[in-house]
């Protein structure tokens, strides 16, 4: 896939910014946005993909959360993850905030996919209420 410069990213559809950005990371960070993107459109068919602030954002009535990719981590950040209940304690970055809530994936660590499906469904019922 071509590297999309920035001031070209308006007029490429969001699904391909996203995948170019999983092909672009190329190492496990690419691998586990993939997984991640995976889990989000099978946990919500319906789910929209967007590229905003230079990241990948699921939406679905309202933002879902962003797959940011970092040095040492893949970060799911939920706008309103505050909100959620989050029996199997998937969260464990940005704690302390009052309305968003953020899951930090390194490298090897293995996801929960019925957990994050859950979470990722109870975010888009929130946001359809």
């Amino acid at each position: 896939m071509a590297k999309i410069e920035k001031n070209q990213a308006d007029n490429v559809p969001p699904s391909v910014l996203i995948s170019n950005r999983i092909e672009e990371l190329g190492d496990w960070r690419g691998e586990t946005l993939a997984k991640l993107r995976e889990i989000i459109k099978d946990a919500d068919p319906e789910v929209v993909e967007e590229w905003k602030w230079g990241t990948p954002v699921w939406s679905h009535g309202g933002l879902i959360c962003t797959g940011e990719a970092y040095k040492k981590a893949v970060k799911m950040t939920f706008a309103k993850g505050a909100s959620l209940k989050d029996p199997d304690g998937l969260f464990n970055s940005s704690l302390d905030g009052n309305v968003r809530r953020a899951i930090d994936i390194h490298e090897g660590e293995s996801i929960n996919e019925l957990a994050m499906k859950n979470l990722i469904r109870a975010a888009v019922s929130l946001n359809i209420k």
